[in-house]
C-alpha cells in the first residue's frame, strides 16, 4: 500500500509539473506566431489545464480501467465547484461576470446534463465521443467570436488585460526551439505521471478493498484538479474574480467535451459488461438495486450529484457574487459528497 500512494504522489507532481511545462511551451510558442493573448487563453491556457485529467482518463482506459475514467471526469467537476470555488470563495469574494452567468453557465448546465444522459446506456461510445469532441470545438469557435466581438467593450477589454497577464509574453523565433522541448518534454512527463497515477490508483482501489470508480472520484479527481485549485485560489487571493471563477467553468466544459470525447473517440468507455448486460431492464427494474454497480452509481448517484452541483452555481452566481457564506456551503457539500462515495 505504501507503493501505491509513493506512485501516486510521483504520479500527480509529473501530473502537475508536466502540465505547467506543456502550457508555458504552447503558449509561448503561440505566441510568438502572433496570435492574441485572448485567444490562447480560451484555447491554448484553459485545455492546457485539463491535460491531466485528459491523460489519466486516456491512460484508465486503454488499460482496461474505464471506472477511473469516468470517475475522474465526474469527481474533478464536482470538485471544481465544491471544493476549488468555495475554497477560492473563502479565501476572498468573487464578483461573478454578467456574462458569464448569461453565457458560460447556462451551457455548462446544458453540457452536463446531456453527458449525464449518455451515461444511461452503460457507456460512452465513439459516436458520443464524436459528438462530445464537436461540441468541444463549436464550444472554442464560440467563445473566440465573443470574445472578438466584444473585446471593445470596456469590461471585456479588462478581462482580456487579465487573461494577457496570465499569458506567456512574446517570445523571439530563434527561441521556438526551446519552447518546442519544453511543450515535449511536458508531454512526456505527463504521460509517465498520468501511467503512475492510474496504476497506483487500481492497486490501492484494490488493496483497500473499494471499487476503483471510489478512488477515481476521489483521489485521483482532487489530485488531477491541483492546477486549477491553486489558480483559482491565487487568482481570488489577487482579486481577479473572472480569472477564479472563470478557470472552473472552462474546465469543467473541458472535462465533458475534451476529456470524455476525446478518450471515448481513442477507446469506447464502458461501465458494464456488454455481453451480460442490458442497460435497459435494469434501468427499469433495478433502479434501486442493493448491488450498486458502477453502472447504478454513475447513473443513479454520481452523475446526478454531478449535475447538481453545476445547477448550485446558478443561485450562486444571480446575486454576482459568491459570498464566503456561500463558500462555507459549497465546501460542506463537497466533504459530504466525498464522505458518501467512500461510505457508500
Amino acid at each position: 500500500m505504501i507503493i501505491d500512494i509513493i506512485l501516486i504522489i510521483f504520479g500527480l507532481l509529473g501530473l502537475f509539473y508536466g502540465g505547467d511545462w506543456l502550457v508555458d511551451g504552447a503558449s509561448r510558442l503561440a505566441r510568438s506566431f502572433g496570435i492574441s493573448a485572448l485567444v490562447v487563453g480560451l484555447t491554448v491556457v484553459a485545455f492546457g489545464t485539463s491535460a491531466p485529467e485528459l491523460l489519466v482518463s486516456i491512460s484508465a482506459a486503454l488499460g482496461g480501467t474505464s471506472d477511473i475514467s469516468i470517475g475522474n471526469v465526474i469527481g474533478s467537476n464536482i470538485a471544481n465547484i465544491g471544493l476549488i470555488l468555495g475554497a477560492a470563495a473563502l479565501v476572498f469574494p468573487i464578483a461573478v461576470h454578467a456574462m458569464l452567468v448569461k453565457r458560460e453557465v447556462p451551457i455548462l448546465i446544458g453540457i452536463t446534463g446531456f453527458s449525464a444522459f449518455l451515461f444511461v446506456d452503460g457507456k460512452i461510445s465513439l459516436l458520443d465521443g464524436f459528438l462530445l469532441f464537436l461540441g468541444l470545438i463549436a464550444f472554442n469557435a464560440l467563445m473566440i467570436y465573443f470574445a472578438q466581438r466584444d473585446r471593445q467593450t470596456t469590461d471585456l477589454a479588462e478581462e482580456e488585460a487579465e487573461i494577457e497577464a496570465h499569458v506567456e509574453p512574446r517570445i523571439k523565433p530563434e527561441q521556438r526551439p526551446r519552447e518546442l522541448m519544453r511543450l515535449v518534454a511536458g508531454l512526456i512527463v505527463l504521460v509517465i505521471g498520468a501511467q503512475l497515477t492510474v496504476t497506483g490508483a487500481v492497486s490501492l482501489a484494490r488493496a483497500l478493498g473499494v471499487s476503483e470508480l471510489v478512488i477515481g472520484i476521489t483521489l485521483v479527481a482532487v489530485g488531477t484538479s491541483l492546477p486549477e485549485l491553486a489558480t483559482s485560489v491565487m487568482a481570488a487571493f489577487n482579486k481577479q474574480s473572472d480569472i477564479a471563477i472563470g478557470n472552473v467553468v472552462g474546465s469543467n466544459i473541458y472535462n465533458l467535451l475534451g476529456i470524455l470525447g476525446i478518450t471515448a473517440m481513442i477507446k469506447p468507455i464502458s461501465l458494464v459488461d456488454p455481453i451480460r448486460f442490458e442497460p435497459i431492464n435494469e434501468l427499469l427494474m433495478r433502479p434501486f438495486s442493493v448491488d450498486m454497480s458502477s453502472y447504478h452509481q454513475v447513473v443513479f448517484s454520481d452523475g446526478p450529484i454531478m449535475l447538481f452541483f453545476t445547477l448550485l452555481l446558478l443561485p450562486v452566481v444571480m446575486n454576482r457574487q459568491i459570498t464566503r457564506r456561500e463558500a462555507v456551503i459549497l465546501l460542506s457539500l463537497y466533504l459530504a459528497f466525498t464522505l458518501f462515495a467512500v461510505l457508500r
